[in-house]
């Protein structure tokens, strides 16, 4: 990451948090990060980044169901990644260049990826383009 970087923890629900520790995805290894270039996520052993600028729309999106969310997803409308550790809400992040992010070898790469960070309007507000 370039500069300095503002995080985001991930929202857990507590009847989730064991499954989701399985996987290792835990408070300490599920955040975004956002630099003035860079966005990262992290969530467990999944990673993905880009250039803060490839960021081109953020929707404020939930409640959601928890099977939709819980758990790193390929969305089948969009081909979009989610990680989720919370049916409360998120944040859907959609890049003008498509990113690897689910699968190692960089295929496939998704057009957007849903978060569910603690607080959604505050890194909404930070990526508003």
């Amino acid at each position: 990451m370039t500069g300095a970087a503002t995080r985001f923890p991930f929202r857990f629900d507590p009847a989730f948090r064991p499954a989701l520790a399985l996987l290792g995805v835990r408070p300490a290894t599920a955040w975004v990060a956002v630099t003035d270039r860079e966005l990262l996520i992290r969530y467990g052993p999944w990673r993905l980044r880009t250039d803060r600028a490839n960021v081109t729309a953020v929707e404020l999106s939930g409640p959601y169901r928890w099977w939709r969310v819980i758990g790193p997803h390929l969305s089948m409308v969009d081909g979009g990644a989610s990680f989720g550790s919370s049916t409360a809400g998120g944040i859907c992040l959609r890049f003008g260049v498509p990113v690897p992010a689910l699968l190692p070898g960089g295929r496939p790469r998704h057009p957007a990826a849903t978060v569910t960070v603690a607080d959604p309007p505050a890194l909404a507000r930070l990526l508003a383009v």
